[in-house]
C-alpha cells in the first residue's frame, strides 16, 4: 500500500488514484491539477475533453515563463491571458480521473456527487539523456516527469435553509439583557 500526502477524514466516502514516474511535463500537470481541484468529476472530464479538442485552455499561473498569450485564456481570467493546450498531459490526467471513478464505483459511491478534493503533482527524478553539441562537447538532455495523486470525495446532501419570514434581529442591549441572570428576588 502506498502513502498519500493527505489521508481523508472519512475514507469510506473517498476514492484515490495515483500515477508515479509519468513521462509527461511536471509544469503542465501542476497547472492542470490546480485548475481541476474543487471541480465535480463530470465537469473535470468535460474540461479535459475540451482542452484536447482545443476549445479551452489550461491557464498557467505559476510557471509562466515563455507561455504564449491566447484569447481563450480570458475565459478563465488567466493572469496575462497565459494559457496552453497540453494534450499529452491532459490525456494522462483524464485517464487517472476515469480510474478514480472506477475505484469509486467499486466502493459503491455515487459517481454523480464526486468532487476532486485533492490533486497534487510532484516532480519525479529526471530522465537523463545526452545531446551532442559543437566542438565535440556533450550536453544534458533531461525530461521532467512527475508523480500525480488525486482524491475524489462524495459530497453529502446540502442542508436546506430554514424558512423564516423575517430574521429576528438582536441588538446589543437585548443580548446583554439575556446574559443577565436575576439572582434572589423573593416572592411577589
Amino acid at each position: 500500500m502506498v502513502r498519500y500526502s493527505v489521508e481523508p477524514e472519512v475514507p469510506e466516502k473517498t476514492s484515490k488514484t495515483r500515477g508515479s514516474h509519468l513521462r509527461i511535463h511536471y509544469k503542465h500537470c501542476r497547472e492542470i491539477a490546480h485548475m481541476t481541484r474543487g471541480m465535480s468529476i463530470d465537469k473535470a472530464v468535460r474540461f479535459c475533453e475540451d482542452v484536447m479538442a482545443f476549445k479551452t485552455t489550461v491557464t498557467f499561473s505559476r510557471h509562466t515563463g515563455g507561455i504564449g498569450h491566447h484569447a481563450q485564456a480570458k475565459q478563465h481570467k488567466a493572469p496575462g491571458n497565459a494559457g496552453r493546450w497540453p494534450v499529452k498531459a491532459m490525456r494522462v490526467y483524464r485517464d487517472l480521473l476515469t480510474n478514480a471513478v472506477a475505484n469509486a464505483e467499486v466502493k459503491g459511491l455515487d459517481t454523480d456527487r464526486l468532487v476532486i478534493t485533492h490533486a497534487q503533482v510532484n516532480r519525479a527524478p529526471p530522465g537523463r539523456r545526452r545531446t551532442y553539441r559543437a566542438h565535440g562537447r556533450i550536453g544534458k538532455y533531461a525530461s521532467q516527469p512527475c508523480h500525480i495523486e488525486i482524491i475524489l470525495t462524495e459530497t453529502s446532501d446540502p442542508v436546506e435553509k430554514m424558512d423564516d419570514d423575517e430574521p429576528l434581529r438582536i441588538t446589543k442591549k437585548m443580548a446583554a439583557k439575556r446574559r443577565f441572570v436575576k439572582v434572589g428576588g423573593g416572592t411577589k
